[in-house]
């Protein structure tokens, strides 16, 4: 019996990207988010589907990396984009989600007064 416990997908020595929707950040799309995701392939933090630009998961599909997990601060667990449906991961490369002084929806100084109204 094999002890190969790697899911093809999940990368768990990359290190996250940043601290921030990389998309977001760079000025693309709306500009803020509401929660971030990361790509277990390749690290890229990227915004939730609730937010305007739902980068994370366009990153996903436009890269071939079917697993996101969440960079929020206390949840760990994996979202597979082609079969939806969540899964169990190896604990990834730190730091597992955004400093705890960044606020969601965030980043700090550009979400809008109603942004609940601009979920998706």
């Amino acid at each position: 019996m094999s002890d190969d416990t790697t899911i093809p997908g999940i990368d768990p020595s990359v290190p996250p990207s940043g601290d921030g929707c990389v998309e977001c950040l760079a000025g693309e799309g709306q500009g803020w988010w509401f929660h971030l995701r990361r790509c277990a392939a390749c690290g890229h933090i990227g915004c939730c589907d609730s937010s305007p630009s739902q980068h994370a998961t366009g990153h996903a599909r436009t890269a071939g990396h079917p697993f996101l997990t969440s960079f929020e601060p206390g949840e760990d667990w994996f979202w597979n984009i082609e079969t939806e449906q969540f899964y169990e991961g190896p604990p990834l490369a730190g730091p597992t989600a955004h400093p705890v002084t960044q606020p969601a929806p965030g980043p700090v100084g550009h979400v809008p007064i109603d942004w609940q109204q601009r979920l998706r």
